[in-house]
C-alpha cells in the first residue's frame, strides 16, 4: 500500500476510537445542553405570558376612547 492510503486508514481508525472514547461524554454534555436550552426557554415563555396579561389588564381598566 502506498503512504496516503495508509495515512487516511489511520485517520479513520484515530477517529472512531475518539468517537468511541468522547460519545459517552459528549452526549451527556448534549442533554445538559438541552435541559438548560428547555428551563430558559419556559421562563422566557412564562414572562412573555405574565407581560402580556398585564397590558390586558390595564387596557380592560381604561376608559373606552369615543
Amino acid at each position: 500500500m502506498s503512504k496516503p492510503v495508509l495515512q487516511i486508514a489511520a485517520v479513520g481508525v484515530a477517529g472512531v476510537l475518539l468517537w468511541k472514547v468522547l460519545a459517552g461524554p459528549l452526549i451527556g454534555l448534549l442533554f445538559v445542553a438541552l435541559k438548560v436550552a428547555f428551563v430558559v426557554g419556559l421562563v422566557m415563555f412564562a414572562l412573555w405570558f405574565f407581560k402580556k396579561s398585564q397590558k390586558d389588564e390595564q387596557r380592560d381598566g381604561e376608559a373606552p376612547a369615543e
